[in-house]
């Protein structure tokens, strides 16, 4: 018997068309980024932002820096998700619950406070290479937990980052990794498309 979570990712599919005259509560959009934040993230750095767009002013700001794509305007939120560089300046006081908890022994804490250091410290590509690789498991689960609310999704990679970052007030260290819209489909979306055999992408070593 299937997990609930196959049949969640089976029937996922990017949706084009969404109805504008319905809301999502702020509840729930306060649930799907609690989930998103579930995602997995290097030392636990959590090095992502979430910006929920969805007054009408801010979404024809960002519909505009999207290149005009109606999703973003019929959409009931459109997230920004970003990757956060420096985030291992935070590590300590980001491991600390961890270590209250007893989840996390303190020696392996400090190790891991070293290592990301160590790691990130003046190396700016991989600072963005793990912001952006953060930014988009959590971009993936938050439309996992949307699909188990009932809810349709988009994610978006056709966005103007500099606009995104100028109007919303991105700070250096912040990258606009990907948009994900969010809300009730209308009519005239398709189901999830066929993927590639499993033969052409998947080998054995």
């Amino acid at each position: 018997m299937l997990h609930p979570i196959h049949s969640l990712i089976e029937s996922r599919a990017a949706t084009l068309h969404y109805d504008p005259a319905r809301e999502l509560s702020e509840q729930q959009i306060m649930e799907l980024v609690r989930l998103a934040t579930c995602a997995p993230s290097a030392y636990n750095l959590q090095n992502w932002r979430f910006i929920a767009v969805r007054s009408r002013e801010a979404k024809a700001r960002l519909k505009a820096a999207a290149f005009g794509q109606q999703k973003v305007g019929e959409a009931a939120v459109t997230f920004i998700i970003c990757g956060r560089l420096n985030t291992h300046d935070e590590l300590p006081r980001l491991l600390r619950p961890a270590v209250e908890a007893a989840i996390l022994p303190d020696p392996v804490a400090r190790d891991w406070v070293a290592m990301a250091e160590r790691d990130y410290r003046d190396n700016l590509p991989l600072q963005r290479d793990e912001a952006i690789r953060s930014a988009s498991l959590a971009a993936m689960t938050l439309m996992l937990a949307a699909q188990g609310m009932g809810l349709s999704t988009t994610p978006l990679g056709g966005f103007d980052g500099e606009a995104v970052s100028r109007q919303f007030g991105l700070t250096d260290h912040e990258l606009p990794v990907i948009l994900v819209c969010v809300g009730y489909g209308s009519v005239g979306n398709l189901p999830q498309k066929p993927r590639r055999a499993l033969d052409d992408v998947m080998s054995y070593a």
